[in-house]
């Protein structure tokens, strides 16, 4: 895709500080990180959503993350704790639409946090739970 800034990356067209690659992701460092440390995992095949994603390349996104999580720590990179935030369609923040996922390191302090909406304070019934879940495990 060539509007697509991952596919150019990939492409080696754009420059990236790449930390880790294999036949179906590549791991780079994040240019406007959250944090120092925050680092991108990208599957190779442009999708724009992860459930266009194979099984396997899904599965390479999460072992990789634990790998580079654990890399992390090992570094005297600041890290009380590590997110795992992948964003799936333009109302959940998804910016460049080439599934991606960031693994960034948190500390106390650091001024990163999610805005919880004031319904988030109304714990739904179990009966409305109940009936989300029906829904969820009949769509599966």
């Amino acid at each position: 895709m060539i509007d697509c800034i991952f596919c150019r990356i990939l492409s080696e067209e754009l420059p990236s500080s790449k930390i880790y690659e294999d036949d179906l992701v590549i791991a780079i460092m994040d240019i406007q990180p959250v944090n120092k440390g925050h680092v991108l995992i990208i599957p190779r095949k442009h999708c724009k959503s992860p459930i266009q994603l194979s099984d396997i390349t899904n599965e390479r996104i999460m072992s990789v993350a634990k790998k580079i999580n654990k890399a992390i720590r090992e570094t005297d990179i600041r890290a009380e704790g590590i997110n795992y935030f992948l964003a799936d369609g333009e109302k959940a923040g998804q910016e460049v639409f080439h599934v991606h996922l960031h693994v960034f390191p948190r500390y106390k302090n650091d001024g990163f946090g999610l805005k919880f909406s004031e319904d988030y304070r109304n714990i739904p019934s179990r009966r409305e739970l109940d009936e989300i879940a029906e829904k969820i495990r009949t769509a599966l």
